[in-house]
């Protein structure tokens, strides 16, 4: 996949023809987040016709979410709240330090699918291009919360330079950083949740 490079808070910045990555398209015969009465996008609607999003001076795909962040877009992909699990797709730069992405995710995304009876979270960071943090608190908050009702919350197919950036403030005492590597795109929801159970227990 082509890439660019560019300066982004004064830090190699490496970035993709962002507007080529759209959200992971293959379960939406099963599960389409606009649709969801219980998700926090329930009732958003696209621009099919232009790109308006943007991430720095870089356009983005029109089917990603914006939660608030500046510089970070999501999807939840799938939600299943029988078994009390969803898988988020990431893209672009985590900022805490300058924008306190994870207070806003926690607030307008997180908060709201605990309360639906959600309490595993299996976040998809491969288009995480970078990561600036800051302190640990809020990943400390969405943990206990997780794991009151024997939850958790895993990140995986970081690349190798975020999963450090984020060990670099202890995030990996939290959350679990070492998901998987492998292309998930491959496989149903379900596999990716039995993967991810098992890696939590071991």
């Amino acid at each position: 996949m082509p890439w660019k490079s560019t300066v982004a808070c004064g830090r190699p910045f490496k970035t993709y023809i962002m507007h080529n990555i759209e959200p992971f398209y293959g379960w939406r015969d099963r599960y389409i987040v606009e649709e969801d009465e219980r998700s926090p996008f329930f009732g958003h609607q696209h621009n099919e016709f232009a790109y308006d999003q943007k991430i720095y001076n870089y356009y983005v795909h029109p089917q990603w979410n914006n939660f608030g962040s500046n510089t970070l877009l999501l999807k939840c992909l799938y939600t299943d709240y029988e078994l009390g699990y969803t898988i988020i797709e990431f893209i672009g730069e985590w900022n805490d330090f300058l924008h306190n992405d994870i207070e806003m995710l926690i607030r307008s995304i997180i908060n709201p699918l605990i309360a639906q009876g959600v309490f595993r979270f299996i976040l998809i960071g491969e288009n995480i291009l970078t990561f600036h943090g800051e302190t640990t608190d809020y990943y400390e908050e969405w943990q206990d919360l997780a794991s009151e009702s024997g939850g958790f919350v895993t990140l995986m197919n970081l690349q190798d330079h975020v999963r450090n950036e984020m060990k670099d403030i202890g995030i990996h005492q939290c959350l679990r950083l070492d998901g998987q590597v492998f292309d998930w795109r491959k496989y149903p929801p379900e596999f990716l949740l039995r993967a991810c159970i098992q890696e939590a227990l071991e």
